[in-house]
């Protein structure tokens, strides 16, 4: 199962012409946070996503390629939101909430997401089971940067279920360091000469301080800036921002036992979080806490199969 099924849901993917990079977008309405855990952020409207925010829930979040060019996709969200009459209400008009965050994939023969690739991924959303690998905000996301070689990334999205509610993940992959399974095993990231993973983080330990890699202009390794995970984590739970807080937190550290290094100088990492349930109810701490790990599991499997071929992928259906 997907993001999508979380109730309320809705995921759109778009490219831009020539392909190369895009844009996805996850169409609520829903109360939101949000956990900045990167170096290297690019972003926009995260403060109406603070508790103490004025307006109380978000209509859409964009995650987008593009780097900083990319947030211009939510402006196309908000213009088709804003046709059908979906945002917060204003004495003028409504004004449509979309957070949004961005990752890098430029290259100079590619074209970039903006407004009319946000309005085409919010065209193309629905509640049915999200595409993964190499679609949407994941098309040009690479992995496993670390020693200047790199591996595809890509979109992927899981969902479980816990005491009658559903919890739900999806990532954007676009890390500098290896992408990691359950066991611990590399399957995507830094290759030496022979095409061998190489383990980027031992390599990080074991690089003498001077040399081809201590000089990263050289371009004989990463680029700051140019790497990043998005994340989305979702439940039906009838959770307050506060308590979404709290879940976001623990869904986090799903980054660090996928994606190793992770939260770098290097990445603009990301997670944000949902709750689609119409108006929010107590919910205790050991309910919070259990949420926190169904999201964080969800997110795990998310993290992996973001990079994992699509017969892979099927074999793994109903794995988490």
């Amino acid at each position: 199962m997907t993001l999508t099924a979380v109730p309320g849901l809705q995921v759109g993917h778009a490219q831009v012409s020539g392909g190369g990079s895009g844009c996805t977008v996850v169409l609520g309405p829903f109360r939101a946070v949000v956990e900045v855990t990167g170096m290297a952020t690019g972003t926009r409207e995260l403060g109406t996503l603070a508790e103490e925010h004025i307006v109380p829930t978000a209509d859409a979040i964009v995650l987008s390629g593009g780097s900083a060019y990319g947030l211009a996709a939510a402006h196309g969200a908000v213009a088709w939101l804003a046709e059908r009459g979906r945002g917060y209400p204003t004495g003028a008009d409504v004004v449509p909430i979309v957070p949004a965050a961005i990752l890098y994939d430029l290259a100079a023969d590619r074209a970039r997401p903006d407004a009319s690739t946000g309005y085409a991924a919010c065209e193309a959303a629905s509640d049915a089971p999200v595409p993964e690998g190499r679609v949407g905000a994941g098309t040009g996301a690479t992995v496993g940067k670390i020693a200047g070689t790199s591996m595809p990334g890509g979109i992927g999205t899981a969902s479980v279920r816990i005491g009658g509610v559903t919890v739900g993940a999806l990532a954007a992959v676009n890390a500098v360091g290896d992408v990691l399974d359950a066991d611990g095993s590399i399957v995507a990231g830094a290759r030496g000469p022979d095409g061998e993973f190489i383990d980027g983080s031992r390599f990080l330990r074991e690089s003498p301080p001077q040399g081809e890699f201590a000089d990263w202009r050289t371009g004989e390794g990463p680029q700051a800036g140019q790497n990043t995970t998005l994340c989305v984590v979702a439940t039906d739970a009838p959770l307050s921002k506060r308590e979404l807080r709290r879940m976001v937190r623990m869904a986090a550290t799903a980054l660090p036992r996928r994606i190793r290094p992770v939260n770098t100088p290097f990445d603009g990492d990301v997670v944000f979080a949902v709750s689609t349930a119409g108006e929010e109810q107590p919910v205790g701490s050991a309910a919070v806490m259990s949420l926190g790990d169904a999201a964080r599991v969800a997110l795990e499997e998310a993290l992996t199969r973001a990079v994992l071929s699509d017969e892979v992928r099927g074999l793994r259906e109903g794995g988490v």
